[in-house]
């Protein structure tokens, strides 16, 4: 029996996963959490073989949860769940030493199916982003060095999408559960590694970057 800690702030998408790997005869979902805190003090207590781990999530974010789980934890493989696109985060959920990567619109047999690769000792991203981390270690990454993946903090990188889709500080501060001024932080240190004179050449950077990345 695969045993999985699922941690998800939104209750409704945390229900649904729960209902998709329950459906499963030998998956047990035996614990859930709505913060990165919760979740990592649910695995300490009930040892799962999978915790289930979504991205944005209040306080730490869930590729921190993802670094800490693999540094402390590295018998608990890690799948993350998120409704962001693959192409953006899948990259970096692997190199935080994520053992998979689905998006959660995806059905639920997609679900299962990397839960149970991973527990078997694989790794699951679609052949499209498993051809792109093969090419970058081929490469070593050269020629990566000024991609925002590779400058940005989880959380800048994430306050940095947002604003390629067009959110405002408030509408991000709302998603990303932080205050207005957090979020004015990030953009201001954003602007700096990026090296970004202000407020429009940052709209336009990250707009850039999404569109760019989607398209790959």
């Amino acid at each position: 029996m695969i045993q999985i800690v699922v941690i998800d702030d939104h209750p409704l998408m945390r229900k649904g996963l729960v209902m998709s790997l329950e459906a499963e005869s030998d998956i047990k979902v035996i614990g859930q959490a709505s913060s990165a805190e919760e979740g990592l003090s649910l695995i300490e207590q009930l040892n799962p073989d999978v915790a289930a781990i979504d991205i944005s999530l209040p306080g730490m974010s869930g590729l921190e949860l993802v670094k800490q789980l693999h540094a402390i934890r590295p018998d608990v493989k890690t799948l993350v769940v998120s409704r962001h696109d693959e192409s953006l985060y899948a990259e970096r959920a692997i190199r935080a030493g994520a053992r998979g990567y689905v998006m959660k619109l995806e059905a639920g047999d997609v679900i299962v199916k990397a839960v149970r690769r991973i527990v078997n000792g694989g790794i699951y991203v679609s052949e499209e982003i498993n051809e792109r981390l093969l090419l970058g270690m081929a490469s070593g990454h050269e020629g990566l060095a000024q991609s925002p993946l590779d400058i940005l903090s989880d959380r800048e990188l994430e306050v940095f999408e947002l604003t390629g889709r067009g959110y405002g500080t408030r509408d991000i501060a709302e998603r990303l559960h932080l205050s207005v001024k957090t979020v004015e932080s990030y953009r201001a240190r954003i602007k700096v590694k990026l090296n970004l004179g202000n407020a429009a050449e940052l709209m336009q950077h990250a707009v850039q970057w999404v569109e760019g990345e989607r398209s790959d």
